[in-house]
């Protein structure tokens, strides 16, 4: 096996190059913004999309707790605020709930999880796992998904809003505003990952990280396409 160190550029290179395999490629997506998704099945994908919003918190401060630098925690707790906010009735969780009025869903339905699919919990569960199990740079190395994300968000609001009328711009607040936060997040997870993946074996355990990671969203979507089949059947 080749052990030796990755220059920093061969590195991004290698992280950069699971892009195709990003969420962002799945079918169930591809008919999300073509416009084939029917009203149930977007309540559906709002409602499973809502129970990794909801625990994104819990992985921050998952890293958060197995992180030894200061400077890097400091860094951290600002994605907590974020999804969490400052007080009750704001935040990127806030901004989701909002979105999943918008497609006719209550929010008791939604905060109860009722909806949630056995293997959306169980993929997302997993990853929370893995962020409390793991060294903080692998936790840290699995969220380097941000660096594909804001193009997809950026297409997102604009297929949305042509191809599902009874959504407004304002219910899609959560993509709009995360759009530029994400691109820098985006490039402060990447230096964070360059930076302390010092060893080869360090690099390729961030990028398996981020292949997990990766593995993780699309099987929520897999599961939602199963759903959607088997309702179809039934």
């Amino acid at each position: 096996m080749d052990t030796e160190l990755l220059t920093e550029e061969e590195f991004v290179t290698a992280l950069r190059g699971l892009a195709p395999r990003y969420w962002g490629s799945h079918p169930f997506h591809r008919r999300l913004h073509s416009g084939e998704l029917s009203r149930d099945e977007l309540r559906r994908w709002a409602a499973n999309r809502w129970y990794y919003q909801c625990v994104l918190p819990q992985k921050d401060a998952a890293i958060i707790s197995n992180c030894p630098l200061p400077e890097v925690r400091r860094l951290w707790v600002d994605r907590i605020v974020y999804h969490d906010g400052v007080t009750d009735g704001e935040g990127g969780a806030e901004k989701w709930l909002r979105l999943c009025e918008a497609v006719g869903l209550s929010r008791d339905e939604v905060l109860d999880q009722r909806h949630v699919l056995p293997g959306v919990r169980f993929a997302v569960d997993a990853y929370v796992d893995f962020a409390r199990r793991k060294p903080w740079v692998e936790a840290v190395a699995s969220g380097l998904t941000e660096m594909f994300s804001g193009h997809l968000m950026r297409r997102r609001v604009t297929d949305m809003l042509a191809n599902y009328d009874w959504i407004d711009r304002a219910d899609l607040a959560y993509f709009t505003t995360r759009i530029d936060a994400v691109s820098g997040e985006g490039k402060q997870t990447l230096d964070l990952v360059v930076k302390h993946s010092v060893t080869r074996e360090q690099q390729d355990l961030a990028i398996k990280a981020l292949s997990f990671k990766c593995d993780v969203l699309w099987s929520i979507l897999d599961a939602l396409e199963l759903a959607g089949a088997q309702r179809d059947q039934s």
